[in-house]
């Protein structure tokens, strides 16, 4: 397969090059592009002044490297191949299948000439002994998926319009992989159930809690992937999943939805009081990593087309570096807005998403949670008409356009 270039993530690590007292931790669902993230910075190095001897990789899914799953072998078989006089980039990748590893990077860590890149699929990793052991050592580069910006890149720009992009996009996906099947709508589904799916669930969720009754689990995925952009509480989920005849406990659907985020299939948006300017602990919503495969579970339904746009738009403001929270308004009554954007350093940015409003109707209806904030803060609309506009300092934006920048 062509390797498409990831210059957003490919900048970060270059931001961050021969600084060898921290760590580099590549994150994200299995099968977005980690493993090829590393070999493209290792080509960068190659093509910058880094000599053969300088690099070591170890891609520890591969049987050849099973004996350096032990933590011990791992560190001697490294130190035994550093050039002593240059700096080392070492590549560690899905170092989560290595026991006590964080003892073996803690260990490389504190060597002046060893520069470490490690990549990791679940967040369970960073619990316990990490962070007693590194601390604030270490930087998390979190991977997604293409965005819709790259799977332009990467599908070639005279191949269709935006619009046309983007339904596929939508529809199959932007795991990279997906690209080289030249839309193969069963090679693509296959793909995405068995080795994404059913591959993400069985080892970062059913092998961890060594949980024996999958169907519950399954139902609970199937639930949550089906509500993307929904407000879910514990109860709301129990109450959704009676409603199917199916009845697991809010104990137990915790611990599903918590796997669900721990793998990065989905991610979970708080609401914030505007307000206030606070948190609120309760009724989050979930997106989806990919919302191709929610299509590849669910199929294509139309009456879904405002709820995976907005899907889109959330994990695009993740990629922009963005905190995203879902923002809620008391007046009279609750008035949400969809996403309240906020980035390091204080500064809010407020979207609302439509997949159209050409309606007056519908326009007064979006535009409505946006003039009940009061402040100065940039507000913007974003849409699938054609067009730009402003209505009260609000901008409307047409949202294939945004995602393009």
């Amino acid at each position: 397969m062509r390797l498409i270039d990831r210059p957003e993530y490919i900048g970060k690590l270059k931001m961050w090059r021969d600084y060898a007292d921290v760590i580099k931790i590549v994150t994200g669902v299995r099968r977005c592009g980690k493993s090829i993230l590393l070999t493209l910075f290792q080509d960068y190095l190659r093509a910058n002044g880094a000599y053969k001897d300088q690099i070591q990789e170890i891609k520890f899914e591969l049987e050849e490297n099973e004996e350096l799953l032990n933590r011990r072998k791992l560190h001697e078989h490294i130190l035994k191949n550093l050039n002593p006089g240059k700096m080392n980039y070492v590549f560690l990748d899905e170092i989560q299948l290595v026991t006590d590893w964080q003892k073996t990077v803690n260990s490389l860590r504190m060597r002046p000439n060893i520069d470490l890149y490690i990549t990791g699929s679940n967040a369970y990793m960073f619990s316990g002994e990490l962070a007693t052991l590194i601390g604030g050592r270490y930087v998390e580069i979190r991977m997604l998926p293409f965005s819709f910006r790259e799977y332009v890149r990467g599908t070639g720009k005279k191949a269709g319009n935006l619009q046309e992009k983007y339904e596929k996009y939508t529809s199959e996906s932007g795991f990279p992989q997906t690209l080289a099947f030249r839309d193969n709508r069963q090679l693509i589904n296959d793909y995405l159930m068995n080795t994404v799916y059913q591959n993400t669930v069985q080892k970062d969720i059913v092998k961890r809690f060594k949980l024996k009754d999958t169907v519950r689990l399954d139902n609970v995925v199937r639930y949550m992937f089906d509500n993307i952009s929904n407000e879910a509480s514990l109860r709301g989920i129990e109450r959704g999943l009676k409603a199917d005849r199916v009845s697991i406990s809010p104990t137990t659907i915790d611990i599903y939805v918590q796997g669900l985020l721990d793998s990065y299939l989905m991610y979970k948006c708080d609401r914030y009081d505007i307000k206030g300017k606070r948190i609120l602990q309760s009724n989050s919503k979930y997106y989806i990593a990919d919302v191709g495969l929610r299509t590849a579970l669910f199929g294509r339904a139309d009456t879904d087309l405002g709820r995976v746009l907005e899907n889109v738009v959330f994990l695009e403001l993740v990629r922009r570096g963005y905190k995203v929270s879902v923002g809620k308004i008391k007046t009279s009554k609750e008035i949400e807005v969809d996403f309240v954007a906020t980035k390091p350093g204080g500064k809010i940015e407020y979207y609302q998403v439509a997949f159209t409003a050409l309606e007056p109707g519908t326009l007064r209806r979006e535009l409505a949670p946006l003039e009940e904030i009061k402040d100065n803060y940039p507000k913007f609309l974003l849409t699938m008409d054609y067009g730009s506009g402003v209505n009260n300092g609000i901008k409307r934006l047409n949202v294939l356009q945004w995602l393009m920048e």
